[in-house]
């Protein structure tokens, strides 16, 4: 692999320079008023990121699995009934997590490609009439497959049920790339790490918690010490972390969220779009299709792409790094082998995504797919040309 080729994986994702100085910085006394300029800052940039006026912001040295587990184990108690749908490889991990924790987990099996049904959720809870789900599980953008689903619908879900259900957000892959909206969406707990559209190092869990989700925190009686937001609570009140905190990618943190700001969230999100949306063309041109099953729930952030029936798809993923220097995703889960990955989220321009799909055609040609070079860059070209960026990434 080639330090100086971009990376097209959805996660760990490009990281400018200037984000990559600021977690390089020298260490200072964490308890001191030096990291209160920079937790702070954090909290209330996350918060502005979520669209969210009232969020409670909770920033763990994690991933986004340990968010998984602050979510749960902050608001449940063991045999507590959670509803989710399983329908990608991270909406089973986040699954997985609930019963390890001994959850009682209603699933909704959903084919891999598809978004979260909705309608099935409605008719769960208008049946639940005694109210035994006490969360309902959505992943906002499934990793695996490609597939963005809709949270506003599954908030109609459960108020057309009158269910006072939690509502948790997997928005691993989507927050600070993808139009997010907790207070409008009435989401309970967002999750999120740093390692994506944040633009930083992996080592960072992000949540958000709504007033209710604090308030069953009061009642929860899964056991939790690491991610226990009452102890996070006591130590944001003296400008400090219960323990020591990661100084370095919190200092990363503030200037990623001060320059997505700098830029305008919606500015952020259509440019994810119009690189996602040359992508989708270079892989219409290549006549290959997308794992997501239709257009409504195409994710900004990254594609699965199917490859012909008896390829191992995962063979181009290890002919780019081996060959071409060049980072690629794998299929995981039910579509291992039947998909290959392009991540276009984060710190991306036009320019860099042209290089992967031109790798990406390198690369199929070269296991003997009938692509012709060069079809896929002229598509993504063409709408890239006619839709000039209403802005670019900047440094703070």
């Amino acid at each position: 692999m080639s330090f100086q080729n971009p990376v097209f994986i959805p996660g760990p994702t490009n990281m400018p320079e200037d984000i990559r100085k600021a977690c390089d910085m020298a260490t200072i006394d964490h308890r001191s008023p030096v990291f209160g300029g920079i937790l702070n800052p954090c909290l209330e940039n996350v918060r502005k990121i979520l669209k969210s006026d009232s969020a409670h912001i909770y920033i763990y040295p994690s991933t986004g699995t340990g968010g998984w587990e602050t979510a749960l184990t902050n608001t449940l108690s063991r045999g507590d009934k959670v509803l989710a749908a399983r329908n990608g490889m991270f909406s089973h991990r986040w699954i997985d997590m609930c019963q390890r924790h001994n959850l009682d987990v209603q699933i909704v099996e959903t084919p891999w490609g598809h978004g979260l049904p909705a309608d099935r959720y409605e008719e769960i809870l208008t049946a639940d009439t005694n109210h035994e789900i006490k969360v309902v599980l959505a992943t906002h953008n499934e990793t695996a497959t490609g597939v963005k689903s809709d949270i506003a619908a599954v908030r109609r879900a459960l108020d057309a049920a009158g269910h006072p259900a939690l509502l948790f957000v997997d928005g691993v892959s989507s927050i600070a790339s993808m139009d997010f909206r907790f207070d409008e969406w009435g989401v309970d707990v967002a999750v999120t790490g740093s390692q994506k559209g944040f633009m930083l190092p992996a080592g960072l869990a992000i949540l958000g918690f709504s007033d209710k989700a604090i308030d069953a925190a009061a009642t929860a009686k899964l056991p939790r010490t690491f991610f226990d937001i009452k102890d996070m609570d006591n130590g944001y009140a003296a400008n400090a972390f219960p323990y020591t905190p990661p100084v370095g990618l919190m200092n990363g943190l503030k200037l990623a969220t001060d320059m997505l700001l700098d830029e305008g969230l919606e500015n952020v999100f259509a440019r994810h779009h119009r690189i996602a949306e040359g992508v989708r063309l270079a892989v219409g041109a290549w006549g290959l299709e997308l794992c997501a099953a239709s257009p409504d729930v195409y994710s900004d952030t990254v594609s699965a792409i199917r490859t012909p029936d008896g390829f191992n798809a995962t063979d181009i993923v290890t002919h780019a790094a081996s060959q071409y220097g060049v980072a690629f995703g794998v299929g995981l889960g039910e579509v291992a082998g039947k998909v290959f990955r392009i991540g276009h989220l984060g710190s991306l321009t036009d320019v860099m995504t042209l290089s992967g799909i031109a790798t990406a055609e390198m690369v199929m040609a070269d296991l003997g797919l009938d692509i012709k070079l060069g079809s896929g860059v002229a598509a993504a070209q063409d709408f890239y040309r006619s839709h000039p960026a209403a802005s670019t990434l900047k440094a703070a």
